[in-house]
């Protein structure tokens, strides 16, 4: 199993350098839903044996407050930088304080895979920040060189809906040589 430790960051790479994709590199996009628990359970069983085989398991994180997003300003160079500096540290402790809430549902999820007798020293574990979610998972899938994206129809009721007929129906139209699991 490969994970980022908690002292490293466990953010996504945000290159847009297209490695090859490999069908046999996949990225499964997680939340903490029942709909995702079953496309695990489904991936899982039906790719354990298959030894070449590996799996991603992403969770994007919420989108940072406005708040966080720019300072004022001021017509003070001093204080402009202050207010810059301040910015920074404000939203390195929003992204650590995200960090830790949300890294429990890619610990789950690796759980439940490995149920179904995946191998987890095949999997890793990656979280992501949406600015814009989809950008997210397809700046993911670019960069990491995967060759299949699953998803799920459903998210939680209430959440953002990673997983809504709008972004799967975006995210093949904006895919290009990936495949898309799209699962119920």
């Amino acid at each position: 199993m490969t994970t980022a430790s908690r002292d490293q960051s466990r953010f996504a790479p945000r290159s847009t350098s297209n490695r090859s994709a490999s069908p046999k590199n996949l990225l499964i996009a997680v939340d903490d839903s029942s709909a995702t628990t079953r496309a695990l359970h489904y991936v899982g069983a039906l790719l354990s044996e298959t030894p070449e085989i590996t799996i991603t398991l992403f969770h994007v994180l919420n989108p940072m407050p406005r708040e966080l997003m720019e300072h004022g300003g001021s017509e003070n160079p001093d204080m402009e930088h202050q207010l810059g500096e301040q910015l920074r540290k404000d939203q390195q402790e929003w992204m650590h304080q995200e960090e830790t809430l949300e890294y429990p549902i890619l610990e789950r999820a690796l759980e439940r895979l490995k149920e179904t007798g995946f191998p987890t020293e095949r999997v890793t574990l990656k979280l992501g920040y949406a600015g814009d979610l989809v950008d997210t998972v397809l700046d993911e899938v670019r960069a990491g060189g995967y060759g299949t994206l699953v998803i799920t129809k459903r998210g939680q009721p209430g959440a953002a809906h990673l997983f809504s007929n709008n972004i799967a129906d975006r995210l093949s139209r904006d895919l290009s040589g990936v495949a898309l699991w799209v699962l119920g």
